[in-house]
């Protein structure tokens, strides 16, 4: 159930309570497209699956693609108030990576060799889409609304030295290893790689939600169980159990829809690619933009609130568990994937992710960004679209 800034509330705890009594308030156009879209995506996805859609409709399948990132938001959003943060700022990242996952093999399956470096492509785009420029987005709306947006240096820090862990571990190090001839890892290494980053998502899910919760909230939000943490976040009190769950059905079915709906357009979009004299790589970028959509957009919502703190949670939870949960799960279905698996990037890559972890540390050790680092990052994330559309 959510509010507006001066307290009135939005209706939201009523978009799924089932209501219908004489006395219940009629729902909103907003309320019931944040029903109906999901609905109509699945109902969409299980039209057109499996078929080649002409133009026409695959042109009109960007609408209930577009409704379902918005009802994705407005439910993960009543789900992550009724359990709290910062418990709430997992729930999107988790749900979309474990679908982008399901994608990333779908699409290996039916791709062969011309999709070895989808998974590599896909995640080190989520990488430097969420830590360049969901991050940058949010810094620059705390920016712009405040003068200075203030975060948790202590959370921020661990959670941007995880990414760069992780991504180093499990994108570059192929790229010089010598067990194997290309970018591949021998299978021992791929099983190491795996191992280290299931064991430093779990790591870090315990950190920050067990042992150091106080780390990835506000600051200025002093008792992190007291109610007037939550009266700053912009929501009247917790959703009853009962809206929350169906929230959750409608957000995973949103989600669903989502993934399934990019998937059915990935043809139209290789080909579109192909046609435009772009690499294939620019593919996992335009996979990794569809996916991350929900994110960037409840990450700016709760910007908007001011509560920079969670959409920095957001950005960088959404890297650590792409990476975190992509790279195992790809290495276990390896057993069953014919060909290669190309995870090594290359030097272009490599040195955008080292320009990314020198500017995130510059920007989270003081704990407070101006427009200058929000604009910075905003502008790497630019630099690496291009330089994919055009290496």
């Amino acid at each position: 159930m959510a509010v507006d800034r001066d307290g009135a509330h939005d209706g939201s705890d009523q978009l799924v309570e089932g209501n219908t009594g004489p006395n219940a308030p009629r729902r909103s156009a907003a309320e019931w497209a944040s029903i109906g879209f999901p609905l109509l995506a699945l109902a969409t996805l299980a039209v057109v699956w499996g078929r080649t859609p002409p133009v026409a409709i695959e042109i009109i399948i960007v609408i209930p693609l577009a409704g379902a990132v918005l009802a994705a938001v407005h439910h993960a959003e009543v789900v992550a108030h009724r359990v709290g943060e910062p418990f709430g700022s997992l729930i999107l990242a988790v749900a979309v990576t474990l679908i982008e996952v399901g994608l990333i093999v779908s699409l290996m399956v039916s791709g062969g060799d011309d999709t070895s470096s989808l998974a590599r492509d896909t995640v080190f785009a989520a990488v430097m889409i969420t830590s360049n420029g969901i991050f940058g987005l949010t810094l620059l709306i705390g920016a712009l609304r405040q003068r200075v947006a203030v975060f948790n240096p202590e959370g921020t820090g661990a959670a941007l030295s995880t990414v760069v862990t992780l991504t180093t571990v499990s994108l570059v190090l192929p790229a010089f290893t010598r067990s194997e001839p290309g970018p591949v890892f021998s299978a021992s290494q791929l099983v190491f790689a795996a191992l280290a980053s299931l064991a430093l998502y779990v790591v870090f899910v315990v950190v920050q939600n067990v042992r150091h919760v106080e780390y990835f909230l506000p600051p200025d939000d002093a008792d992190p169980v007291a109610g007037e943490a939550e009266d700053r976040s912009g929501f009247a009190p917790h959703p009853s159990g009962r809206t929350a769950l169906a929230s959750l059905g409608l957000l995973l079915a949103a989600l669903v829809g989502v993934v399934g709906l990019a998937k059915v357009e990935s043809h139209p979009i290789e080909s579109a690619v192909r046609s435009m004299g772009f690499p294939p790589a620019f593919v996992g970028v335009i996979i990794a933009v569809l996916v991350l959509a929900p994110e960037t957009l409840a990450a700016a919502r709760h910007a908007l609130r001011d509560r920079v703190q969670i959409g920095v949670n957001l950005a960088l939870g959404s890297a650590i568990a792409s990476v975190g949960l992509t790279i195992p799960a790809i290495a276990f279905a390896s057993i069953w994937l014919s060909g290669p698996l190309t995870l090594g990037l290359g030097g272009l890559q490599i040195a955008l992710l080292a320009l990314t972890a020198g500017v995130g540390v510059l920007t989270v050790m003081p704990g407070r960004a101006t427009l200058m680092q929000a604009s910075v990052h905003l502008w790497i994330c630019a630099a690496f679209v291009l330089l994919a559309a055009k290496p």
